[in-house]
């Protein structure tokens, strides 16, 4: 068993295993631990939103060849309930082919896994790493494999699975939306196969994102109104989401299986430690108004690795190679908590002085193409774009 590896990753999802396929070429040993079986993360149920910017990391990393049964999306309506008030969102107008896509997850954990597994990367499921210590002088990580313990020591370990290994000794800072949000495939009479909807309420927003033969929803809504949906037959729900919604895209004929999250923000306070980097949800979690949570992720992986095939393999992991990463990620990862946190506390509300504000907002954004431009680069690459 490898006990000295350059590299640690604990958690090897798409960003962990993004990482390890761009450091393919660089001669590092990279060790990646996963906690569950392969099989446990390619029966996630959910959907994917990527954005056109994460679609050509995925081509720079080999995977986006690999991927199908891909929804395109191509326009985006973003609108405010009880107000005229519309901005439509063209591809077109962007100069790209696409906004972003909408895939099966564990499509996406298959294509990613399957490449990590061609770097020559040692692989572990079912690794559950219980500690990990770090000093200027290397990480040690301490880990449970087929019911033996086992050590590792790294020059720079990358958490990339959600963060909790960290999170008593460096607590993150959360904030709690008081909400929760509904998943579920719906199928509709009119469905407009290109187009995604963004629909603010004083609910909370609901977003329709179109795929395979109709749309994933995300319906968003207090906690105690999401456990009242969760228990409406079929008929009262869809009737529900007529009314919330609208007829954009017809009468709503049927729908999936549902499931429900709660929503928060979370951010680690440091995104780097010694000898320790933290990236996507292990970094920060978002709200899924404007689906960049994933995308953020992804564009951590990728700086991440830029910066560590910049670095001499003796001081990856050096302080000075921490700090580069932490001013290149800073902008980017601000603005992209600044931008969803600001449409959340923008439109998931009631007041008055702000519902024609909003609308209006809305139409003059439709009107203005330079800011039209500006959301929409932010969308698909981030502050960075």
């Amino acid at each position: 068993m490898i006990d000295n590896c350059d590299i640690a990753i604990i958690g090897g999802g798409p960003v962990g295993s993004a990482i390890a396929i761009a450091l393919q070429d660089s001669g590092l040993r990279i060790v990646v631990l996963e906690a569950r079986k392969t099989e446990e993360q390619n029966n996630d149920p959910r959907a994917l939103a990527l954005s056109y910017g994460s679609r050509l990391l995925l081509d720079k990393l080999g995977v986006w060849r690999h991927i199908q049964q891909v929804s395109a999306i191509r326009n985006i309506r973003v609108s405010q309930k009880d107000s005229a008030g519309t901005t439509m969102l063209h591809a077109r107008e962007m100069k790209v082919p696409e906004l972003g896509y909408v895939l099966p997850y564990p499509l996406l954990q298959a294509a990613m896994h399957n490449a990590l597994l061609a770097t020559g990367a040692t692989f572990l499921e079912c690794a559950a790493v219980q500690a990990l210590d770090a000093t200027p002088a290397g990480a040690h990580l301490v880990y449970r494999h087929e019911g033996e313990e086992h050590h590792l020591h790294a020059r720079l370990a990358i958490v990339a699975d959600g963060g909790k290994l960290l999170e008593q000794s460096h607590p993150p800072k959360v904030t709690e939306y008081q909400q929760s949000a509904v998943i579920a495939h719906i199928t509709c009479g009119s469905p407009l196969h290109d187009t995604a909807f963004e629909h603010f309420t004083p609910q909370g927003p609901f977003a329709l994102l179109p795929y395979r033969d109709g749309y994933e929803i995300v319906w968003t809504g207090s906690h105690e109104q999401v456990q009242e949906m969760l228990q409406w037959d079929e008929t009262k729900f869809l009737e529900k989401m007529q009314q919330h919604f609208g007829d954009a895209v017809g009468l709503f004929t049927s729908i999936g299986k549902r499931s429900s999250f709660p929503l928060r923000l979370k951010r680690a306070t440091e995104i780097t430690l010694p000898r320790t980097v933290l990236v996507g949800n292990a970094a920060q979690t978002l709200h899924p108004v404007a689906g960049q949570g994933f995308n953020m992720g992804l564009r951590d992986a990728w700086e991440l690795s830029r910066i560590i095939l910049r670095t001499e393999p003796s001081a990856v992991g050096s302080t000075a190679m921490l700090a580069e990463y932490r001013r290149a990620r800073c902008t980017d990862r601000q603005g992209g908590i600044s931008f969803t946190n600001s449409l959340v506390r923008l439109f998931s509300n009631d007041l008055p002085v702000l519902n024609h504000s909003r609308g209006w907002a809305l139409t003059m954004l439709d009107h203005l193409p330079l800011a039209k431009q500006f959301v929409a680069r932010r969308m698909m690459f981030g502050a960075n774009g």
